[in-house]
């Protein structure tokens, strides 16, 4: 009897340090400042599985569901820059390090892995935070991608138009499976 309480305990232990989150809610937006205008977008169609026991998070986005102020940002975002059709989804997939599961403060983190925009990977690493409130895992990070690291092309006449680097976010909130 005791090795079945003991089995029991082990598992209860494995599960609670192993577990499993997906993403229950979350956001990525990008802004570009440049000299004409700014561009901002959002989009609030992320998926995502992190792993609390490996540290792997992997969530994926669906470009078209980027939200713009003017619909012709949308339109020249999916079709010339973009390109939806071609590109339908960016993606990471990674570790994350430097957190304590069993810590109810915002820390520190560190996310590193690859990072898949407009059909190109580029190994990134980016500082983040993670906070846990009650079941839920919060993960926050900033970070500044280039347009040429991801084959991003501005045309010649909208240089001042498209700033070469966007300021991306991304907030998630994960849930256990």
């Amino acid at each position: 009897m005791k090795f079945i309480y003991l089995l029991f305990f082990s598992f209860i232990v494995t599960v609670a340090i192993s577990q499993k989150y997906t993403v229950e809610k979350g956001s990525a937006s990008f802004f570009s400042h440049a000299t004409v205008e700014d561009i901002a977008a959002k989009n609030e169609k992320i998926a995502g599985l992190f792993n609390s026991s490996t540290g792997d998070v992997a969530f994926s986005i669906p470009n078209k569901e980027f939200q713009f102020a003017k619909s012709l940002m949308k339109e020249h975002f999916n079709e010339k820059y973009m390109q939806t059709e071609k590109f339908p989804k960016s993606t990471f997939q990674g570790k994350v390090t430097g957190f304590d599961l069993n810590s109810n403060e915002v820390q520190q983190a560190k996310a590193k892995g690859k990072l898949t925009i407009h059909g190109q990977t580029k190994d990134v690493e980016v500082l983040g935070t993670i906070e846990k409130q009650g079941d839920r895992l919060i993960f926050k990070a900033k970070f500044i991608a280039k347009l040429e690291d991801y084959k991003i092309s501005i045309p010649q006449l909208l240089w001042q138009n498209i700033a070469e680097q966007v300021e991306v976010t991304v907030d998630l909130v994960f849930m256990p499976q």
